[in-house]
């Protein structure tokens, strides 16, 4: 057994660094896929909008978090390998990416799975069947080369590893047993039409939607959120943040239970993705930011109100691209694209903003230390 290593804030910011690298970089190749000029280097990047937003991103902070928690040597490969995938896509190495990312995702599994073994509990087991969605989705991928095959699976990883941390936390009110089982239901639910899709059967992305359904309903009845949106400051913003996600996730599985359909350069493709992997996935992200990186970086993040500038943004752009959606106006679409990448860069402004106050600022208040290092969204 590897002794305890704990890297400092040195160390962990350039893996964080690269993350932010792939989510602009994704977020530019998402703009030329709408049309938009960009450098030559994004633009010959459209193909890869999804990998370096999912992956790339995500893929980065999430596995650099559980090695955080962890706090084993081992667990570090994990983010070493996502932040090299990010390197080697940028620099146009795509089968070296994959592999990188296979290798990520595998070691985000043992690391999960590691957790699971100390502390076994229907939280840490959802947070497991994340990292082998995950796992499962860079398969697929490396294997076809089609992002649209692997797309399922993604969603999987970020869908689940959001609801076991909230699970989590939900134990602050002690939700019923039988909401514990109907979370437990949901989530074998899901996990079966992510299974499906792969195997081509036409009920399953259906019963996906109505998976995301239940999920966000489960979230909005059960979360915190509900209670902390009363207060003020920093829990009221990240309550905010939650509560408007869940939105966008029942959104985005009403989407899919509609159409029942993921059919690339579709309507309801564009729709129901970016509800789910931007209004959902990134509310997620703007709320939990102050908490996730101190424990990243060892430094303050002081709230402050500008931090609803990104959050609002995000909702906007996000209703007008949505509107082009459904009305059928590539226009709308196009700068809801652009106004997604906008509300991308307040946030990234403002976090950056915020590290550099509680550097200046020793005395900045902080949030309240959660019993176990903050969770990953």
């Amino acid at each position: 057994m590897d002794a305890p290593l704990n890297p400092g804030p040195l160390a962990r910011a350039p893996l964080l660094v690269l993350g932010f690298v792939a989510l602009l970089s994704g977020a530019l190749a998402g703009l030329a896929r709408l049309g938009w000029g960009v450098p030559n280097l994004f633009g010959g990047l459209a193909v890869a909008h999804g990998p370096l937003m999912l992956c790339g991103f995500f893929g980065t902070v999430i596995a650099l978090e559980r090695a955080v928690a962890l706090g084993r040597a081992w667990a570090y490969l994990g983010p070493l390998a996502a932040a090299l995938g990010v390197v080697a896509m940028l620099l146009g190495r795509m089968p070296w990416s994959m592999w990188l990312l296979v290798l990520a995702a595998a070691v985000l599994l043992a690391a999960s799975l590691d957790v699971v073994r100390r502390q076994f509990a229907l939280y840490t087991f959802t947070l497991a069947l994340g990292a082998a969605s995950w796992l499962l989705g860079n398969l697929v991928w490396t294997l076809t080369g089609l992002v649209p095959a692997a797309l399922p699976w993604w969603i999987g990883f970020l869908v689940l590893t959001i609801a076991g941390e909230r699970l989590e936390l939900s134990r602050m009110r002690a939700p019923s047993k039988a909401a514990v089982r109907t979370f437990g239901l949901i989530v074998a639910v899901l996990v079966a039409s992510f299974v499906g899709v792969t195997a081509g059967q036409d009920w399953a992305i259906r019963v996906m939607g109505l998976g995301l359904l239940a999920l966000a309903a489960w979230l909005a009845s059960e979360d915190v959120a509900r209670r902390t949106v009363q207060r003020k400051g920093l829990t009221r913003f990240i309550a905010v943040c939650l509560l408007s996600g869940y939105v966008w996730l029942a959104v985005g599985g009403a989407v899919l239970a509609w159409t029942g359909s993921l059919l690339p350069g579709s309507a309801g493709y564009d729709a129901a993705l970016h509800a789910l992997l931007l209004g959902f996935v990134f509310a997620m992200v703007f709320g939990h930011a102050p908490i996730i990186l101190p424990a990243v970086l060892k430094g303050l993040v002081p709230y402050h109100p500008l931090f609803y500038a990104s959050l609002i943004v995000l909702h906007a752009s996000l209703l007008l691209r949505l509107g082009g959606d459904a009305l059928g106006v590539h226009e709308l679409r196009s700068w809801g694209g652009m106004g997604n990448l906008i509300a991308l860069l307040i946030f990234i402004a403002n976090t950056v903003t915020a590290v550099l106050r509680g550097r200046v600022n020793v005395n900045a208040p902080r949030a309240a230390a959660p019993a176990r290092p903050p969770p990953t969204l």
